[in-house]
């Protein structure tokens, strides 16, 4: 009997033997477990926040650019262009931005393609706003070629013309709606939404990450020259009735 006892004392209390549970009231472990789900939550958190927390820093960068960037009115283009009729000044306007998208496209593929590429964020977004600064010009270009050249001041103009390239369309004058929406209290909030917009959907155009030079030129030549078929399709037609 003493020998029984022995062995129940080794064994602990009969009640428990035949639980697979841990002994103990298991405070500390469902603690931890908790815990180790809600790291994994922020885990999972993690990348969404830092890409909305990229693209509202592009954002705000090509709505900082947007004014800055230089417009050539009708008359120096005619001037630098003597001879051209409006399409032919047109074509020329959007084979010289066409090309500029592309060295763009080009100098970040590249770097891509490095052994250790640079801060591939800090790359994508240099090419973001370099490639809005090239099609906003454009825009605001034949804007001036077709005649119909949005109303206001430099920074109004500017503004107006940054939500035709969220848009990609021209802007419509007889409506203005469309260009007063561009110039309202909430400019900066609804702007940054559209650029935000445009950016996810062009994302994988805008990254030639590991294609080299050769295929990030063609991606942003190609998108730059659709957006322009857009934008002169809306112009040529002339103001709504």
């Amino acid at each position: 009997m003493a020998v029984d006892d022995a062995r129940d004392d080794e064994r602990g209390p009969h009640d428990r033997s035949a639980s697979l549970v841990p002994y103990g009231d298991g405070t500390a472990d469902g603690a931890a477990l908790s815990e180790s789900n809600e790291h994994h939550k922020r885990s999972r958190r993690a990348p969404g926040r830092r890409t909305r927390a990229f693209l509202r820093v592009v954002a705000d960068r090509v709505i900082e650019t947007a004014p800055r960037v230089p417009v050539r009115n009708l008359d120096t283009l005619r001037t630098q262009f003597p001879g051209l009729g409006t399409e032919e000044l047109a074509d020329k306007l959007v084979a010289g931005a066409t090309k500029s998208s592309a060295t763009v496209g080009a100098g970040v593929g590249a770097a891509a393609m490095m052994p250790v590429p640079p801060a591939m964020p800090a790359e994508l977004a240099a090419e973001i706003v370099g490639v809005a600064g090239v099609e906003l010009k454009l825009i605001a270009e034949l804007h001036e070629v077709y005649g119909r050249r949005a109303p206001g001041g430099r920074r109004e103009r500017a503004m107006a013309y940054l939500s035709a390239w969220t848009g990609e369309r021209g802007i419509d004058l007889a409506r203005p709606a469309t260009v007063d929406a561009a110039m309202g209290g909430q400019l900066r909030r609804r702007l940054r939404q559209q650029v935000m917009k445009r950016t996810l959907r062009n994302l994988p155009n805008l990254t030639p990450f590991l294609v080299g030079a050769a295929v990030g030129a063609h991606l942003n030549r190609q998108d730059t020259a659709k957006l322009a078929a857009r934008v002169r399709a809306d112009l040529r037609r002339g103001p709504a009735a």
